[in-house]
Parts: structure tokens; sequence; C-alpha cells
């Protein structure tokens, strides 16, 4: 890979990051307790896991110019990784019988709050 690859993909790795700090710090604004960051198993990788009394919120965050290309940047695939990660995780809780699990999208947008989208997968 050449230089400008690396710096683009240097780049596109920093601005994850900081979207994930960002949607985080969201999420503790509406209540919630972020319980993992980067949550990555043999299935996939979840961005956040955040737990508001016995829900926990499986939350993809996409950093992208508009709404429409966040929602279009959750692929069928990925949710069924991301469901996969979440069974793991979910199977590995002490209370995992009494917890409601959903599938939430944060978009980090430019120079907007991030978009909190509940329930994207049924």
């Amino acid at each position: 890979m050449n230089d400008a690859g690396k710096r683009k993909r240097r780049a596109a790795y920093g601005l994850g990051h900081r979207g994930e700090l960002f949607a985080a710090f969201a999420l503790r604004l509406k209540g919630f307790r972020i319980v993992a960051r980067r949550y990555k198993t043999p299935a996939g990788e979840i961005d956040l896991i955040a737990r508001r009394g016995d829900l926990v919120a499986i939350v993809e965050v996409k950093a992208r110019p508009t709404l429409d290309e966040a929602m279009d940047a959750v692929t069928p695939y990925a949710l069924h990784r991301i469901e996969a990660a979440a069974d793991l995780w979910l199977s590995r809780q002490p209370d995992h019988d009494r917890l409601s699990m959903r599938f939430d999208m944060i978009a980090i947008l430019p120079r907007r709050w991030p978009v909190h989208i509940a329930s994207i997968y049924p």
C-alpha cells in the first residue's frame, strides 16, 4: 500500500474512533452506561454496547456525510455479524435471562449532533 493509501486509512480510522467517542457521549447524556467499546469476537465487532436498566443497546456507529449514506452503510451482512457478536456477548452475562436487547445505529454527521436511531434490526 502506498503512502497516500496509508494516510487515508489512518484518517478513516481516526474519524471512526472520534465518532464512537462522540456517540458514547450522546448515549451517556440519554442515561445509558457504556459497558463495552469495540467489542471483538470471532463472529464480528460491536462498536458500542450500552445499557440502561435491563435494556442493552447494541450500537453501530457510522460517520458519513448524510443520514441516508449512514443508513445504507449498515448492510444486511454487517447486521448478521453484529447479531452473532451480540449473541456471544449476551451469553456471557450473568443476568442474560432478564435483559432485553435492541440494535441501534448512531449516525455521526458533519456539524450536527449525533442522530440516534433505535431498533434498526427486528
